[in-house]
């Protein structure tokens, strides 16, 4: 009989590596991953999102890299509020979503995935996967723009956001959850 180990983070690390086999990235992703400061409250699978991105590549919304925001979103992902609502003018701004948008989104739905167990995390949270929602769709009539690779992202968490609606009714967390499900034409139950 085969035994199995369970994947180390390295093992997880060289899998995810693999499958993205003939790509450029692969050598940066790893470094990436592993000049990451490890938080005992970040998910191995938000690291490994944060990891996926080329942040230094992607212009900010406020004229820098990216790379900036690996900061901001590990501090998102460690459960603090502000930092979510301190994405605005770098991914999104007013009604326009800014070229870091899509990779944040993937980012913030790894959090949403792992469940923040805060109701104040998961607040803020909502409250910015609603704002890059409410920007104006910029996608043209053959391949989706920034706000539809956000709108894709998000659809993953759909079944997140109806427990979350059922769990605290009247809550902001509901109201937020219940608006997503609205932007994106989805039934709340």
């Amino acid at each position: 009989m085969i035994r199995f180990r369970p994947l180390s983070l390295r093992d997880r690390a060289w899998l995810i590596l693999w499958r993205m086999r003939g790509s450029e990235k692969q050598p940066h992703a790893l470094r990436r991953q592993s000049a990451l400061p490890r938080s005992p409250m970040v998910p191995d699978s938000v690291v490994a999102e944060i990891a996926r991105h080329d942040w230094e590549g992607i212009e900010c919304g406020c004229g820098r890299s990216a790379g900036h925001l690996v900061d901001a979103v590990r501090d998102a992902a460690e459960g603090h509020p502000a930092a979510f609502h301190a994405l605005e003018g770098h991914v999104f701004f007013a009604q326009h979503l800014k070229p870091p948008a899509p990779a944040v989104c993937a980012v913030l739905m790894a959090v949403w995935t792992a469940r923040p167990p805060r109701r104040a995390t998961r607040e803020a949270l909502l409250w910015t996967l609603l704002a890059l929602l409410c920007t104006v769709d910029d996608g043209g009539t053959h391949e989706a723009g920034l706000h539809g690779q956000c709108a894709a992202f998000i659809r993953t968490g759909v079944d997140g956001f109806r427990l979350e609606l059922a769990a605290v009714p009247g809550s902001g967390t509901a109201a937020y959850a219940e608006g997503i499900l609205e932007i994106l034409g989805l039934p709340a139950s």
